[in-house]
């Protein structure tokens, strides 16, 4: 078995340090500004970008790419702060949905111009018009890459 070339092992680090800084950092903002992790806040975003600010259990776990058990932590907590609200589908028994209460609308509406300011001031004013482009297909090819081995 071959080890990386250099030019690999140094975008690797690179990208290593580089998501664990930010997700460093974002944490901390979610946490400053609306008192919960940034994996939080990430599903309540999910959540107010959803039609009716809705989503099934299995719904926010794949695109979040959580487990099941992971995500039903995460909602239980939720739920005790009144940000969201789980139900059983009217449709399908066995379905739970997911709900944000006009606390979590209000929630993202506030945190959401916060974590912009963030990204922007540690993300993208480092970067020129074209790096970020870069970065967009960069991004996009890891992800595919990833998400080819994704399986809940």
């Amino acid at each position: 078995m071959t080890g990386l070339t250099n030019a690999q092992q140094h975008a690797w680090r690179e990208l290593v340090m580089a998501t664990h800084l930010l997700d460093e950092a974002l944490d901390r903002q979610s946490q400053r500004d609306g008192g919960m992790p940034h994996a939080y806040y990430k599903l309540l975003v999910l959540l107010y970008e959803s039609p009716g600010h809705g989503e099934t259990m299995s719904g926010i776990a794949s695109q979040l790419r959580y487990s099941l058990s992971r995500l039903a932590h995460a909602v239980t907590s939720m739920e005790k702060s009144g940000w969201l609200l789980r139900s059983r589908s009217t449709d399908d028994r066995r379905v739970q949905t997911v709900a944000l209460t006009d606390a979590g609308v209000t929630l993202v509406r506030r945190v959401s111009p916060l974590q912009a300011s963030e990204v922007r001031s540690r993300v993208f004013s480092q970067l020129t018009d074209m790096q970020v482009e870069q970065l967009a297909a960069i991004s996009s090819a890891i992800v595919a890459g990833l998400d080819a081995g994704f399986n809940g």
